[in-house]
């Protein structure tokens, strides 16, 4: 029989004489480490479920660069004028406003709330994945999480359920999700794209930015575990070239960071994206970067396709040794949306081409057809409404003809009733 190894101490007077049992200590000692070891792995391994940086690359789950491709869900959380076919009525908030006039607010509740149902449903999501993109960019309204009336609701229940509803269908499809607040309390930009009031009040109101900040933290706590959510895009195109940029650009930057610092209070896994002043094109506005965690992200349309056009936002990466990425581009033909997407890969930049789905139109992904008497809807939310008589005075005579417009807005817009634009998606590099 073997004996144990035993260490003998000398005695002080009074002292007992006792034995330190080496083996068990080391046994001890081993599963100490073992277990360190281990949680030292799965704290690894959980975070290797995440997007995330390294360097100027975006890095996948998999450990490797990841190069984000896909799209916008432009006109379905945020409805724009353009996307409807309007022309004078552009933003959200005025578009509700014609609709309301033209069928009532009981009416435009229910057109709402069908629309939000219709126009991006799980096929949607499933068709996307299949063509072969890695990832979507989903614009929200700050309202949605507000007790303001917005799209035939309020309450911020509402909105996590219309997020927890897509976020869900990406998580089954395998497609990651980057949350981007298209309006904020405010406006960050001052114009129909932020559905605010033509200024960027954001800025100058204490309330507006407590608030902005209130509803990430919240949207950041909610999501902080969900692995298929990329990250948050903080502000879409915030301060237009119209503004006072001398005023508002150094506001923008200290507005990040008390955003991020309160997102990482409760979240400390996912990216957050800031896009520069002037409609997300102007990188001067940003000092040394302040997060191991951000991209910075640009929107380019209508310019040139060569390298040149994009060479400044080379260089502020090749500076800071950060990644970057194009949240909005296309709006164009075949031939452009096919020459910048590959400039952008070439440069190893990733993309979100916007929209995904519009009206009668072969820029984007899908399209469907305008419906039969939608002509009178377009009419009326274009004509003068400035006071009641000629609300009364321009209101289509033939109710029934309206209801069966807006009605056949609701079925076209459906994803078996759409129509593929496959030069656009063969230009994107994607599958039909």
């Amino acid at each position: 029989m073997r004996r144990n190894k035993r260490c003998h101490a000398k005695l002080q007077p009074g002292q007992k004489k006792s034995f330190i049992n080496l083996d068990t200590v080391l046994m001890k000692l081993k599963i100490t480490l073992l277990v360190s070891l281990s949680l030292i792995l799965l704290a690894a391994n959980a975070q290797q479920k995440f997007i995330s940086t390294k360097g100027k690359e975006i890095i996948g789950t998999d450990g490797k660069p990841f190069l984000i491709k896909g799209t916008n869900l432009g006109n379905w959380l945020v409805p724009e004028g353009y996307m409807f076919k309007f022309s004078n009525t552009s933003s959200a908030r005025l578009i509700n406003e014609s609709f309301n006039e033209l069928i009532g607010p009981d009416a435009t509740k229910a057109f709402w709330k069908k629309y939000l149902d219709n126009y991006i449903t799980e096929a949607d999501i499933h068709y996307l994945k299949s063509t072969g993109m890695n990832s979507i960019r989903v614009p929200f309204n700050y309202r949605l999480f507000t007790t303001e009336d917005y799209m035939g609701g309020e309450g911020e229940a509402r909105g996590f359920a219309l997020l927890d509803k897509v976020i869900a269908w990406c998580k089954k499809e395998g497609l990651y999700v980057l949350l981007d607040m298209h309006c904020a309390p405010g406006g960050q930009t001052g114009d129909n794209i932020d559905d605010s009031y033509a200024y960027p009040f954001l800025y100058e109101s204490k309330e507006s930015r407590q608030l902005t900040i209130d509803i990430w933290k919240k949207i950041a706590a909610r999501y902080k575990n969900e692995t298929i959510v990329m990250g948050y895009d903080l502000l879409n195109e915030p301060i237009p070239h119209f503004a006072d940029t001398a005023k508002f650009n150094p506001m923008l930057e200290p507005l990040y960071k008390e955003i991020i610092a309160a997102i990482r209070t409760v979240d400390k896994n996912h990216l957050v994206f800031l896009g520069g002043a002037q409609w997300d094109s102007n990188f001067k506005i940003f000092g040394t970067p302040f997060d191991s965690k951000a991209v910075y992200t640009f929107h380019k349309y209508w310019t040139d396709t060569t390298t040149a056009v994009i060479q400044d936002y080379i260089d502020f990466r090749d500076k800071y040794n950060v990644p970057i990425y194009c949240g909005e581009t296309g709006e164009n033909t075949d031939e452009w949306v096919m020459g910048f997407r590959k400039t952008l890969e070439k440069n190893n930049i990733g993309w979100h081409y916007w929209p995904y789905k519009k009206l009668d139109n072969t820029r984007g992904i899908v399209t469907f057809s305008v419906p039969k008497y939608y002509d009178q809807v377009i009419k009326f939310a274009d004509t003068t409404r400035s006071d009641f008589g000629l609300i009364r005075k321009n209101r289509p005579v033939n109710s029934e003809e309206i209801k069966a417009a807006m009605e056949g807005f609701l079925n076209n817009c459906k994803f078996e009733n759409c129509i593929k634009n496959n030069g656009y998606i063969t230009a994107l590099g994607l599958k039909p």
